[in-house]
């Protein structure tokens, strides 16, 4: 019963993490492969996030020593994909010294991505970012 008010409020391509873990014992669990839930359009990220973005289709230049690695994705949060295919860069987070928590992921080539997406709480959840 649980299960099935849970699933009516996930989303298309989006696996709903709740569904799966209200699953009632006996019950097959919902994989969980995405928690990206809706789209954020590039004119609601933060300022730093704007720019950020900018910087990526720009192709630099960074600030941080991390940004344009690869991501692993270990937390198997976004789209499962070959390793490599994700980067991480720095959302810098105003009044902090260290790079904060909020981050942009890039998936694709480096200055052309194929979709990127935002994360306000250190890689817990994402939203892909709408151009």
């Amino acid at each position: 019963m649980l299960k099935a008010l849970a699933l009516p409020a996930c989303k298309a391509l989006v696996a709903c993490a709740l569904g799966a873990a209200l699953a009632l014992p006996g019950q097959a669990r919902a994989p969980v492969e995405l928690a990206v839930v809706q789209p954020i359009p590039l004119a609601e990220l933060p300022a730093q996030g704007r720019a950020t973005y900018a910087l990526i289709l720009a192709g630099g230049p960074f600030r941080y020593e991390k940004d344009g690695t690869v991501f692993g994705n270990r937390e198997r949060l976004l789209p499962a994909a070959r390793r490599g295919y994700y980067r991480e860069y720095t959302v810098p987070t105003p009044g902090v010294r260290h790079r904060g928590a909020r981050r942009i992921v890039c998936g694709g080539p480096p200055r052309l991505p194929e979709a990127c997406y935002y994360s306000g709480d250190h890689y817990a959840s994402f939203r892909v970012i709408a151009p």
